[in-house]
């Protein structure tokens, strides 16, 4: 992977020289809240960013890179900065998974962006294994509201961290993949590139 070209948000091309000293400058000052980068990926461009707590976006080309770095601003801070070294190990760590050498991130997460029942359908993602797979009903019960099915597929829709909190692992009673935030090619292939095949109840 590689980190994008060097321009921020909304602006145009600024030297990633210039990149880099500001955001050495805004970490020594304290200053700096959000970290962001954007990598190469065989799913297409992806925005990774992260707190001093932990990565806190990872978003698809499709789901508007410009918008989830105006969400941060918005719900986190508006000190956001492109400081790729920030962000060197997640990197490192989804260009080993999409190899196939890597079956679980250690990075830590800031899930500031998810509340209320929607982080404990995130915690459940969370125990979902590498080449297993949970279908919306075994979520919802297994976050304490059996009968909210429909409202995991909106957590899962609205996941931060698509990938590192796996919601792709989700799938339909049928085994059908359903609905995912980087489209349904993306969900199938991440499935394919698990060797998912045994669905928890």
């Amino acid at each position: 992977m590689s980190p994008d070209p060097s321009s921020g948000p909304t602006s145009g091309p600024v030297p990633a020289a210039l990149h880099e000293r500001l955001a050495r400058a805004a970490a020594a000052e304290d200053l700096l809240d959000v970290a962001y980068r954007v990598l190469d990926s065989p799913l297409g461009p992806l925005l990774v960013a992260a707190t001093p707590r932990g990565l806190v976006r990872l978003a698809f080309e499709r789901q508007d890179h410009d918008a989830a770095l105006e969400e941060l601003a918005r719900r986190v801070s508006p000190r956001v900065l492109r400081a790729p070294a920030r962000l060197e190990v997640v990197a490192r760590q989804l260009e080993e998974y999409f190899a196939g050498h890597r079956r679980a991130f250690e990075v830590p997460l800031d899930l500031s962006l998810a509340g209320g029942f929607r982080r404990s359908v995130l915690a459940v993602l969370q125990g979902i294994g590498f080449g297993d797979t949970a279908s919306y009903a075994g979520v919802a019960a297994r976050a304490g509201s059996p009968r909210a099915v429909r409202a995991v597929g909106t957590a899962c829709a609205l996941n931060p961290l698509p990938l590192l909190v796996p919601c792709h692992r989700v799938v339909r009673s049928d085994g059908s993949p359903g609905q995912y935030a980087g489209g349904a090619g993306a969900k199938r292939r991440l499935l394919q590139l698990e060797g998912a095949g045994r669905v928890e109840p």
